[in-house]
């Protein structure tokens, strides 16, 4: 029997698709953070909506409102995401993006047109905080263990893309008539949210989402398509067991998670690694990132003095910069790994920030290269599957509310202090490198379920879980089962006494029945299998064996 298919496509070819229509997301999302960058100060949109022209303020806060509609849709995410599933979350974020820019470009004088347009940022932004709540956990759930950092990061880094298509369509827009010149760029953000829409529309849905609503042949159907094999390949089977007892050791099973479990600690360290997660948002945020590319024409005009022309010239330049150095996270997250990027995006941004137009660009290319892709990546994978879409909205709200504040003060501090506003986010920066190095574990290379373990064996050892991340060694997928037994993950419904730790206290006897283990010669192999890592089985199951039976 043939692997299953979706719109003709399995394998890497459908794997590429999700990533595709994963990418489109973001880039949407890189072209709405540089589409107001030169509009915000241009004569035919100061025109219109004339409040803006000359108040600092007032163009902070046109700019900056829709990053209060992302946390809005952020926060959607967080209370009906696992409700909506995956698809539905994306498809839904990309139609109400649409609506919103519609609402933007039928603005016109005389029908208080700066209310209209602001309402309209704050629909595109609800859409847009939807997409960025709900991509990188699709894409997380969908890839291997051994391209998922690279497929996320190629997300990340297509945020710069989005916002150097952005530059340039403002540039060469601004040649054309006064309605075009903002117009148009604002439109074209309709064509990003209909590809997304229509690639949706024919790609398959998260199996883990589908294994927690108790989808399970949908489930096995969606990861023998992304792997290419037949349902009943052993591959297959082992990776739909894997994820199977994760989700039942997390007690989600058929459940939507309560918001409450994000704040719970124990092996499974749910609160801790929504922080981790939320933190590296706040970092990317706080160090300034979008006071560059929001307003970096803005900076070139009134601070380095350069003309009009020069300065949107500049700002595109400075994109494309942007954009050749994301794309060296590709060849560099799996191999170098998280936590060294962290590390050396952190020592690159505040020595790079010091200086003028020159700072300026050293600056965005250490970014692009680290800590654009990386805040996208690492919450999505390092929460456990019971709260990782909660966890992830609420990184993704700590990303826009800390954008929104960035994007608010930048014309202000600007304005200001001039060249003082990149001093100030320089010294910022270099705060980060601490808490990088002693709280944020090695995540590459490792499974979803993998990542699981080392939170528990930093829990359970009492051991910081940087330390855990770096003893605990790569596991195979058989090993990753037998890992999660000593560690303790399953319901109360059977016991695993280990000889080394008495921590270990939990076992899915449920999974004997998908493995049909009533069968004695599967039965004393399982149990074979304990006892060589050093664990004595304890359930009612051991009833299904011969009477008498002793594992010696």
């Amino acid at each position: 029997m043939a692997a299953p298919k979706f719109a003709g496509m399995s394998g890497n070819l459908l794997m590429r698709a999700v990533t595709a229509a994963s990418t489109m997301g973001f880039l949407l999302f890189g072209y709405d953070q540089g589409v107001m960058s030169s509009i915000i100060d241009a004569q035919p949109f100061n025109d219109v909506f004339t409040a803006t022209r000359g108040n600092s303020t007032m163009q902070g806060t046109v700019t900056a409102i829709y990053e209060i509609g992302c946390l809005a849709g952020a926060v959607f995410v967080l209370g009906a995401g696992d409700w909506l599933g995956r698809r539905k979350s994306i498809m839904a974020g990309a139609t109400v993006m649409i609506i919103g820019v519609i609402i933007q470009v039928t603005s016109y004088p005389g029908h208080v047109p700066l209310a209209q347009f602001i309402i309209g940022r704050v629909i595109t932004g609800i859409g847009n905080g939807m997409n960025t709540s709900t991509i990188p956990t699709y894409q997380a759930e969908c890839s291997r263990t051994s391209n998922r950092g690279l497929l996320i990061c190629i997300e990340g880094a297509t945020i710069a893309f989005g916002t150097l298509i952005a530059y340039w369509i403002d540039f060469g827009a601004s040649y054309g008539s006064p309605d075009l010149t903002w117009r148009f760029p604002i439109a074209f953000q309709i064509v990003f949210g209909l590809l997304i829409i229509f690639g949706m529309m024919v790609l398959p849905e998260s199996p883990r989402w589908l294994f927690t609503r108790e989808r399970y042949e949908e489930g096995e159907s969606v990861i023998a398509a992304l792997m290419g094999k037949e349902i009943s390949h052993h591959d297959v089977q082992l990776q739909k067991n894997i994820i199977l007892d994760s989700i039942r050791a997390s007690g989600q099973m058929g459940k939507n998670t309560p918001l409450s479990a994000v704040f719970t600690g124990g092996k499974t360290q749910h609160f801790r690694r929504m922080l981790l997660g939320s933190s590296s948002q706040f970092f990317q945020q706080i160090g300034g990132c979008n006071a560059v590319i929001y307003y970096l024409p803005v900076l070139f005009k009134n601070s380095l003095n350069q003309t009009e022309f020069m300065s949107m010239i500049l700002g595109g330049v400075n994109m494309i910069v942007y954009s050749i150095f994301a794309t060296l996270s590709w060849f560099l997250i799996e191999r170098v790994g998280r936590r060294k990027l962290f590390l050396w995006g952190t020592v690159g941004t505040p020595s790079a920030a010091k200086g003028a137009a020159v700072g300026l660009f050293t600056y965005i290319a250490s970014f692009g290269a680290t800590w654009l892709p990386l805040p996208w990546l690492y919450p999505a994978e390092i929460s456990p599957i019971k709260t990782r879409a909660k966890a992830n909205a609420i990184s993704t709200c700590t990303n826009w509310l800390f954008n929104f504040l960035i994007v608010m003060v930048t014309p202000i501090m600007i304005s200001n202090i001039s060249w003082g506003t990149y001093l100030f986010f320089a010294c910022i920066n270099a705060c980060f490198l601490p808490v990088i190095y002693l709280f944020y574990p090695e995540t590459a290379g490792r499974s979803l379920e993998e990542i699981d373990l080392i939170f528990a064996k930093g829990f359970l050892e009492n051991i910081s879980y940087v330390r855990a991340a770096k003893e605990l060694p790569f596991l195979s997928d058989e090993d990753v089962e037998r890992v999660a037994i000593q560690y303790g993950f399953g319901p109360a419904d059977a016991d695993v006494k280990g000889n080394e730790s008495s921590d270990s206290a939990e076992f899915n006897a449920a999974r004997m029945e998908d493995h049909a283990m009533a069968d004695t010669e599967k039965g004393l192999a399982e149990l074979g299998s304990f006892r060589a890592i050093g664990l004595e089985y304890v359930s009612p199951y051991v009833d299904l064996l011969p009477p008498g039976f002793r594992l010696d």
